[in-house]
């Protein structure tokens, strides 16, 4: 059997799962000149195959319940996606407030409140990797550590 064309590559990628227009690039070029390589793609977006919308929401609603809006939007970005798609899928897919989830990512990542400056600091950091605004952080940890959630 021969080598796939570009356009058996691009089905066997999006058949895992959905990539965004740069991803797809970025697979395909090592395989075909950049025009043969756009031609497949604007392709496979005429059949609804590949979306950066419908991309960059899966990506929100995957992952929106570990992170924060500025990872989430950071990520997507890094990903090719447009702003004003970012700004549209973290609106439409963000359910919970940012409070909410960052709560939630606390409370399940440590079990008490912080007890000293040491651990503050440490739960501080976690969540500023998650993506978490500092202002936000600084609330959470300041508020009293609810035991039945």
């Amino acid at each position: 059997m021969g080598e796939p064309s570009l356009r058996e590559r691009a089905l066997r990628h999006l058949a895992r799962r959905d990539h965004s227009r740069a991803e797809l690039t970025r697979k395909l070029t090592p395989h075909g000149d950049a025009d043969e390589v756009e031609a497949v793609i604007a392709r496979m977006s005429e059949l609804g195959l590949q979306s950066d919308t419908r991309y960059a929401e899966a990506f929100v609603r995957g992952k929106a319940g570990r992170f924060g809006s500025s990872r989430l939007r950071n990520e997507l970005a890094r990903r090719g996606i447009d702003r004003d798609l970012i700004d549209a899928a973290l609106d439409s897919e963000c359910l919970e407030s940012e409070a909410e989830r960052a709560r939630a990512v606390l409370r399940g990542r440590f079990a008490s409140a912080p007890a000293d400056a040491r651990e503050w600091a440490r739960q501080a950091r976690f969540l500023q990797t998650r993506g978490f605004a500092p202002d936000l952080i600084r609330k959470l940890l300041k508020e009293p550590y609810d035991e039945s959630a």
